[in-house]
């Protein structure tokens, strides 16, 4: 993946009229179609304004008005760094160092934060080839059982396609009523399933998988192809990233966390930077 540094960002948004003009440029690549004149016309930037003006009628265009960036009085090049900050980082970068960085309240902080983490959700295809389905808890340290049956965490199941994609869903409960439907709606029917020996995993077979399971209950961790090593990697990456960066996550928001890290990982191997990647993602024209 190639590497967008602080001097690429500073020379392709030094100020506030270039990311406006950039943004217009993103949204309306063909040219802005006018409203009132119903075709694409000339426009020019109204001075002072985050608009442009057509030329034949005078109808005004806001390019921030169908993003993430609608309503808000934080400057657009602001709103452009905490891309890139967020971008940069391996491991995700948390509210309170934006409220550093960029100078602002923490409030304003968050909401940036949350807003710019919503454009990470993808649409997501079903996996194929040879995919690995866990699950796994998520939350605080507590006294106690761990693992399986933990009380006060959250329950996640995900499932990593090997040298692919990944997916991973906050869920109520591991029970075979909720993991059997996610596979299905994750997964391939002609994919060759993996998973270990927990019971809601069995069954696989009757809906169409090739399900193949290794025994970790025998300390069998590896056998030839049949293990789940890639989709706990990507636990132990979600796992070190919200301990190292964010100290804890609310329930309430583990799922938008769980979408920026498996985005993280399923671009990983891009050509493109990955700021350039959120940026395509912050709107599309009327």
């Amino acid at each position: 993946m190639k590497v967008c540094t602080i001097k690429d960002f500073n020379q392709q948004f030094p100020d506030e009229d270039a990311c406006l003009e950039w943004l217009k440029n993103h949204l309306y690549p063909d040219g802005i179609k006018c409203p009132k004149c119903k075709k694409i016309t000339k426009h020019h930037r109204i001075k002072g304004r985050t608009a442009y003006s057509c030329d034949i009628c005078g109808s005004h265009t806001f390019p921030m008005a169908k993003t993430i960036l609608r309503k808000s009085t934080t400057p657009l090049r602001s709103w452009m760094y905490a891309i890139y900050l967020i971008a940069s980082t391996r491991c995700g970068i948390s509210a309170k160092q934006l409220q550093r960085e960029l100078g602002v309240t923490y409030k304003t902080a968050w909401r940036m934060f949350t807003q710019i983490r919503d454009l990470l959700n993808e649409t997501k295809q079903p996996l194929n080839g040879q995919v690995e389905v866990d699950e796994t808890y998520i939350g605080g340290k507590k006294q106690g059982k761990r693992g399986r049956g933990a009380e006060g965490k959250s329950k996640v199941i995900g499932a990593a396609q090997r040298k692919g994609k990944v997916v991973a869903q906050v869920v109520d409960d591991v029970r075979m009523h909720t993991i059997i439907p996610f596979t299905v709606r994750n997964v391939d029917r002609n994919a060759v399933l993996f998973t270990d020996e927990f019971p809601s995993y069995d069954h696989m077979a009757r809906y169409g998988f090739n399900h193949l399971k290794i025994r970790h209950h025998d300390k069998e961790y590896v056998r030839g192809k049949v293990h789940t090593n890639n989709i706990e990697g990507f636990w132990s990456l979600v796992k070190r990233g919200i301990s190292g960066v964010y100290h804890s996550v609310s329930p309430k928001y583990l799922q938008s966390y769980l979408n920026e890290y498996a985005f993280r990982y399923n671009h990983r191997k891009d050509e493109t930077p990955m700021f350039e990647t959120i940026l395509a993602r912050l709107g599309v024209p009327e």
